[in-house]
Order: structure tokens, then C-alpha cells, then sequence
């Protein structure tokens, strides 16, 4: 449970949540990606690289809202995706997720550390509110931002 409402829980991809995650991922970064370099389908499908064994789907109350990717450096925990269904934005999922992230790295004395599309400007609002600050540009449309 969370402070959502809902009951947010997390679960590992298999394979045949592939084209759901690159729906999900089109319709959350796809005017992002448009933005700068243009959405071409068959190159952002190769980009997209889909990993069940790297990523998990977040449900809320049981249904599909949403994709995480996370991976442990040894100098911090890096959040490599987080995407909310459009319909279940603004909801506290993706708060919830996230915060739950921080807590457990910090149990681990780690940092949680990311990258935002400069575009991204909503994005990049919502992890300011949770309190990472930018410390670096890791690539040209690109801030790394840390927390912790």
C-alpha cells in the first residue's frame, strides 16, 4: 500500500510484456524523443533494448501502470527508467516508487543518481520536488541529477 490510494506494487518482466513497455515507453518519452531527434519506430525499437530480467512493471491495484528499470553501481544506485502510464500520472505512483527507492539505497549508504532529457522539463520538476539536484551533463540533452 501507499499513500496513493492505490495499492502499488512491483513485478519482473517476461517476455511478453515486451511490446507493452515499448508502447508505454513511446507514450511517455515518445514527444521527448520527437522533440529533438524525431521519432523514427524501427530505430527507437532497436534503441529500446527490453530486458525482462532488468525491468519491472509497476501495477497499481493490480493493473499494468507503469515500467522501472534499476541498477546497482558500487558508488550508487542509478534509476535507468521510471515510466507512468499517462492515465495513472499525477496519482503518486511514481512519487511512491521512487521514494521507496531512495529508502532502500540509503539503508545501503548509497545515493540514488539519474538521467532527465533536458526537454523533459516535467520530469526534471518532479525529481527537484523529491530532492536531486543536478550534478552533471552527461550527454548533450541530457542532466545527471543525485540524490542523496
Amino acid at each position: 500500500m501507499s499513500g496513493t490510494g492505490l495499492r502499488v506494487a512491483l513485478r519482473q518482466t517476461t517476455s511478453a510484456d515486451a511490446e507493452y513497455c515499448f508502447r508505454l515507453h513511446e507514450g511517455t518519452l515518445g514527444p521527448y524523443v520527437e522533440e529533438i531527434w524525431g521519432w523514427d519506430e524501427a530505430e527507437q525499437r532497436a534503441r529500446f533494448g527490453f530486458e525482462p530480467g532488468r525491468t519491472q512493471i509497476i501495477t497499481a491495484d493490480g493493473v499494468d501502470a507503469g515500467s522501472l528499470i534499476v541498477e546497482t553501481w558500487p558508488e550508487a544506485v542509478y534509476l535507468g527508467r521510471i515510466e507512468v502510464h499517462p492515465a495513472y500520472q499525477s496519482r503518486g505512483i511514481g512519487g511512491h516508487v521512487v521514494r521507496t527507492l531512495l529508502a532502500e539505497a540509503a539503508g545501503h549508504g548509497l545515493p540514488v543518481v539519474l538521467d532527465v532529457l533536458t526537454v523533459n522539463v516535467r520530469a526534471r520538476a518532479f525529481y527537484e520536488r523529491l530532492g536531486f539536484v543536478e550534478i552533471g551533463r552527461p550527454a548533450e540533452h541530457k542532466l545527471r541529477l543525485r540524490h542523496g
